[in-house]
């Protein structure tokens, strides 16, 4: 692939606060930068050179779009194959729509995994609700039923405790093709962000430690307390796989850690990812940089963080519940960064935003962005 430089047209397909935090980095570098969604006044079109709004599946407009862009890359994955074909007649696409077909469905996803002896929990795949007491009696309880597409932060998802709960799960996703797979007990989830460049070289940040809160992400930290094998395998696992698709840009795989540290693959994802928002700023280079730099062509920057210790809180819509955000007192201290994606509506369980900081101990930067994010909230 040719080297596409610095004011060129980067096109994004997406237009949420992944895409903005790209567009960011990429005019940084002196890159114009066309987004492309069903949506208007988006988080990315806030930012970007052009803002397109059109359906993915309209692809006389996706036409236009590619022929208007130099390369195209994604924020989020469920993007049609029929749009990434079109697109890639006219421009270079990374990552690739074999990358993308795979992962934007749970069950393919894990066959992949499954068929070249990655570790991943125990499923089954299910089309009918006799499929699913087959699977339940197979599995055991309890187990966890998700749907095989279009998926994210706990949306299309049950947990089954027994038999009885099979119907009203199946329902709940609405009847449609899904997942169940055996329960892990695990001790801690953790990520392993990375990225690979069009010549394979591979840079990752580490393992950074996850805790959850209503299946959403709430703290991100690193360095994750995690043993030095724990470690190795993940990252080897990360540099496994984006070699084995011949991945260019940023990906991020979740991981379930057990009692004695063995590793399961929960998901992936093929573009930046919110454990990864802590690089935007405390790293030399930040993950939204590293999509730019491999989607071009141009080599990775270093993954190392100006300081020992990093934290990230998200911000959901439930901060504003009681009113405006006391934005002066969650800035107490000079080593908090706020970052907002510029959504004009907060609702509940919606990401509006995260906060950032950095020091030498990981406990203290945990305390730090969470009590950052309680002083938000109005108490009166």
């Amino acid at each position: 692939m040719k080297v596409i430089n610095p004011g060129s047209t980067i096109g994004v397909f997406g237009s949420g606060q992944l895409g903005r935090m790209f567009a960011i980095e990429a005019r940084k570098m002196g890159y114009r930068v066309h987004t492309f969604s069903p949506d208007t006044d988006t988080p990315t079109g806030q930012v970007a050179d052009v803002e397109t709004s059109g359906d993915y599946l309209d692809l006389e407009k996706v036409e236009t779009f590619a022929k208007s862009v130099d390369v195209v890359t994604f924020e989020f994955e469920n993007v049609p194959s029929s749009t990434i074909e079109m697109a890639g007649k006219f421009c270079e696409v990374h990552p690739n729509g074999s990358v993308l077909h795979t992962t934007q469905n749970r069950l393919r996803e894990k066959q992949f995994l499954s068929s070249n002896g990655y570790p991943v929990a125990p499923f089954r795949h299910v089309r009918s609700i006799e499929e699913l007491h087959d699977a339940v009696s197979e599995l055991g309880c309890p187990s966890i039923l998700k749907t095989a597409g279009f998926g994210y932060d706990g949306k299309g998802q049950s947990k089954i405790n027994s038999q009885s709960d099979a119907e009203k799960a199946f329902a709940g996703i609405g009847d449609s093709e899904a997942v169940l797979e055996g329960f892990i007990d695990f001790e801690k989830e953790v990520s392993v962000v990375c990225a690979r460049s069009t010549k394979g070289e591979f840079a990752h940040y580490g393992v950074i430690e996850n805790s959850h809160l209503d299946h959403i992400l709430d703290v991100s930290f690193v360095p994750a307390a995690v043993s030095e094998r724990c470690y190795s395998e993940a990252t080897e696992i990360a540099r496994t796989l984006v070699e084995q698709f011949n991945y260019v840009g940023t990906l991020c795989i979740e991981f379930f850690v057990t009692s004695d540290e063995d590793l399961i693959i929960n998901e992936i994802a093929p573009r930046p990812h919110n454990s990864g928002h802590l690089t935007f700023g405390p790293a030399i280079t930040s993950q939204f940089e590293q999509q730019v730099r491999a989607s071009c062509g141009l080599p990775l920057g270093s993954t190392g963080f100006t300081s020992p210790a990093v934290a990230m809180a998200n911000l959901l819509g439930d901060v504003w519940a009681s009113g405006e955000p006391l934005w002066t007192e969650a800035l107490f201290d000079q080593r908090i960064k706020l970052h907002l994606y510029g959504k004009t509506v907060p609702r509940p369980k919606r990401k509006m935003g995260h906060i950032t900081a950095a020091g030498n101990d990981v406990n203290e930067v945990v305390e730090l962005v969470r009590n950052a994010r309680n002083r938000l909230i109005p108490t009166t």
